[in-house]
């Protein structure tokens, strides 16, 4: 598992052509359920977008999330705070699901890319306009996906420096 965590990459390049299964992506959703999450809540939804158009207005709106111009899929996770049993957790759990999508993605030989919204109001609020996402749920994020057209280098490291053993 740590190798995976090591070579786990941010893609931001995909190959055009390739595609993105509904196999491929239920795989990659049940990643995303299995995350753990406060009192279990699972405070999340998720909308699985294979549909070029929808791709491409997501890169052409949001600077952020340009790749998704040549991703072969996209995830958008849906944080639903109602859900919670215990208030404010919502954005530990989604990111959870978040990194599992990232990690099984790498393991299936898919690139992937982490595409911040919450907590910026108006990336949100756009974002759920576009897809009309109900008004008491939040556009968390947006995970493009792919076949890597990158291999970028290695950016996280240990840093001894900033643990304290006690």
């Amino acid at each position: 598992m740590l190798e995976l965590i090591k070579t786990r990459r941010s893609i931001r390049k995909f190959k055009l052509g390739h595609h993105v299964t509904t196999g491929q992506l239920n795989i990659l959703l049940e990643a995303a359920m299995l995350a753990p999450s406060a009192c279990n809540a699972r405070p999340w939804e998720f909308i699985a977008i294979t549909k070029r158009d929808i791709l491409d207005k997501i890169a052409d709106n949001y600077p952020n999330a340009h790749m998704c111009k040549t991703a072969a899929a996209a995830i958008i996770i849906v944080a639903v705070p109602g859900l919670e049993k215990s208030e404010g957790f919502f954005p530990q759990d989604c990111g959870a699901a978040t990194q599992n999508i990232l990690l099984a993605a790498h393991e299936m030989g898919l690139g992937a890319c982490w595409c911040g919204f919450y907590p910026k109001e108006e990336r949100m609020k756009s974002l759920a306009q576009m897809l009309s996402i109900d008004s008491s749920k939040i556009a968390f994020c947006v995970i493009a996906i792919g076949v890597p057209d990158e291999n970028p280098e290695q950016r996280g490291f240990f840093e001894k420096e900033k643990v304290t053993y006690i």
